[in-house]
């Protein structure tokens, strides 16, 4: 059973991009990862984000994100919406992923823009399309032109907008004007996909985010979102002020990589990286305390 939604808020308004714990040798940790995912939904998520850049998708096997879905959706139920990254540049394997992650439980699919093969817009959106025609569950695109090297346009985002289960968009583009005329066109439920820019991005239409610092300061995201839908907009310009440090504390480096530490600081399931990715130095989590001191995180 899905957590209840909304046409407005169709997964919830804070979700987070969960990191996947792995063991000391390097293996899966399903126990970890449905202990850090009930800590995150008692801390206020709507919502987990699996098998995204912060999961550590390109590392992980098939298999492997099928087995995270399954022991995610039976830690938190009905709890907080399941979302599984089903992303990839070939739209055949992002299929079987979709039908791979519908028959896992997930409650809705997150698909990241094509990487690498910069198709052109009339690609992306048949792309799109088939991952969303593959299964019932509703879907966030994620639109990341930094790592995708290649950007919806409005005119793609309108008409993505148009398929009945397609409902969202996870915005890292960094560009808040752009949001501003495809959130007025498209209907999308709009969701930052940059801690930094959620504040901005609520002023021009957005409805919440999908973030990697929520796994510190969930209760402080909450409380902005919530000043500035009840119009308070100088208690939640004063929470955005102070997250400031965590929000550029934890990108000093590739994110996963001092989200683990942090995690790891408080006691909460992580484990190590894949290769590429590689711990933290002794520097960069020194630099990483006081940044989240300097933001009200308690280590």
């Amino acid at each position: 059973m899905a957590p209840t939604s909304t046409p407005q808020t169709p997964f919830g308004r804070v979700l987070t991009a969960m990191v996947t714990p792995f063991t000391a040798d390097g293996g899966l940790d399903l126990d970890g990862a449905q202990r850090l995912a009930a800590h995150l939904v008692d801390a206020g998520n709507d919502g987990l984000v699996l098998n995204g850049t912060t999961g550590e998708s390109p590392t992980t096997s098939d298999a492997e994100k099928a087995q995270l879905v399954r022991a995610v959706v039976e830690a938190v139920g009905d709890r907080a919406h399941v979302i599984a990254g089903v992303g990839t540049n070939d739209t055949h394997h992002s299929v079987e992923l979709a039908r791979q992650a519908e028959a896992a439980g997930a409650h809705g699919l997150l698909a990241v823009t094509p990487y690498y093969s910069k198709p052109p817009q009339e690609g992306l959106y048949r792309h799109t399309v088939e991952i969303a025609d593959a299964t019932g569950l509703p879907v966030m695109l994620y639109d990341i032109p930094g790592r995708s090297g290649v950007a919806l346009s409005h005119e793609t985002l309108v008409r993505l907008g148009e398929h009945p289960r397609i409902v969202a968009n996870k915005d890292a583009k960094g560009d808040v004007g752009a949001a501003s005329w495809a959130i007025a066109r498209s209907g999308l439920a709009w969701y930052s996909g940059d801690d930094i820019l959620t504040l901005p991005l609520l002023s021009v239409g957005a409805v919440g985010v999908v973030s990697v610092v929520s796994h510190l300061v969930t209760p402080e995201l909450r409380a902005m979102i919530e000043a500035f839908t009840a119009g308070d907009t100088a208690k939640a310009t004063a929470v955005h002020q102070s997250l400031l440090p965590v929000f550029s504390g934890i990108f000093r480096t590739q994110g996963v990589i001092l989200t683990k530490a942090a995690l790891d600081l408080q006691g909460h399931p992580s484990g190590p990286l894949r290769l590429p990715l590689v711990s933290a130095t002794a520097e960069e989590i020194d630099r990483l305390r006081q940044d989240l001191a300097a933001g009200g995180v308690h280590l």
